[in-house]
């Protein structure tokens, strides 16, 4: 019988230590032009409230598909506004392996890969982070990030005041504004559905690293033209162009893919303010998918 694993099972095998550094192999894969994956398709079924993609990838070791629902409708419900469906393939034979949930997933390799560009990208003696957002990817980033870096001050600012706060208790942080929480801060994550910008780049302190995680949509952007004039630095630098709207509506610069840095290809900007617009890929998907289906038949 097919396998499948629910969010459970994915939550007792997929850990912050073999996922990081899984996503940094899997960004210089995709780089090296190693991953065969076109741009997802996106089918608008209400627009800027329901939406479902389909991300496929193959790669030397797993094929697969990601189908994904993207519903900024389910804000302020108990339905997450991603969920996901992961469907893993042999690459030699074309077999079915598994089928797993995609939700614990995407949150866990968006925030992975955002701990690999930082340890990449940031100050080694970073130590005051800044999370814009209050929702699954603030709570991702603020464990991955921790793996990377020794934090000593964390502050979180969100565009509901109160899921700032309840955030800020829950996690024994600072909830304030969004320029006080940027401002002198060594790395910064933005993670809304922002449809305008909610960061200034001059609030960015020299050498501050930025994880642009949301809105990820051609006409959304979560930076302003000032922080996107910074070093920019993508996952995708086709999947950018098309779907990124803080470097489609500020015409930024991409330096390189984060997979050419790893691979050592393109040297890391370490004195610069640099930002990471991240969209996210099916490669990463299925890295972390198939990394859950070796640790189940490790038991």
């Amino acid at each position: 019988m097919l396998p499948y694993l629910d969010e459970t099972q994915i939550r007792a095998l997929l850990t912050w230590d073999d996922l990081i550094p899984a996503m940094e192999r899997t960004l210089a894969e995709f780089s090296a032009g190693r991953v065969i994956q076109p741009v997802r398709t996106v089918l608008p079924i209400e627009e800027s409230q329901r939406y479902f993609g389909l991300m496929p990838a193959i790669t030397n070791e797993v094929m697969g598909l990601k189908a994904v629902t993207f519903y900024p409708v389910n804000v302020g419900t108990n339905v997450p506004t991603h969920q996901g469906m992961i469907l893993l393939f042999r690459p030699d034979t074309g077999e079915p392996l598994a089928v797993m949930d995609g939700t614990l997933i995407t949150e866990m390799r968006t925030a992975a890969v955002s701990a690999a560009v930082t340890n990449r990208l940031a100050p080694s003696e970073a130590h005051v982070l800044a999370l814009l957002g209050s929702g699954v990817q603030a709570k991702a980033h603020l464990e991955a990030l921790r793996h990377v870096r020794k934090f000593t001050e964390v502050r979180v600012w969100s565009r509901n005041s109160e899921h700032a706060q309840r955030f800020a208790h829950k996690h024994g942080i600072t909830a304030t504004s969004a320029e006080a929480a940027v401002r002198g801060a060594d790395v910064i994550v933005t993670a809304t559905g922002a449809q305008d910008p909610i960061l200034c780049g001059a609030w960015l302190k020299p050498g501050a690293h930025v994880n642009a995680v949301g809105s990820c949509r051609a006409n959304c952007r979560e930076l302003d033209d000032d922080a996107m004039a910074n070093t920019v630095v993508v996952d995708s630098r086709e999947a950018a162009l098309r779907e990124a709207g803080d470097i489609i509506m500020s015409n930024a610069k991409i330096y390189a893919e984060v997979g050419e840095i790893f691979a050592g290809k393109k040297p890391a900007p370490l004195s610069e303010i640099t930002v990471f617009k991240s969209v996210g890929i099916a490669a990463e998907d299925l890295a972390a998918a198939k990394l859950v289906l070796d640790r189940l038949r490790e038991k």
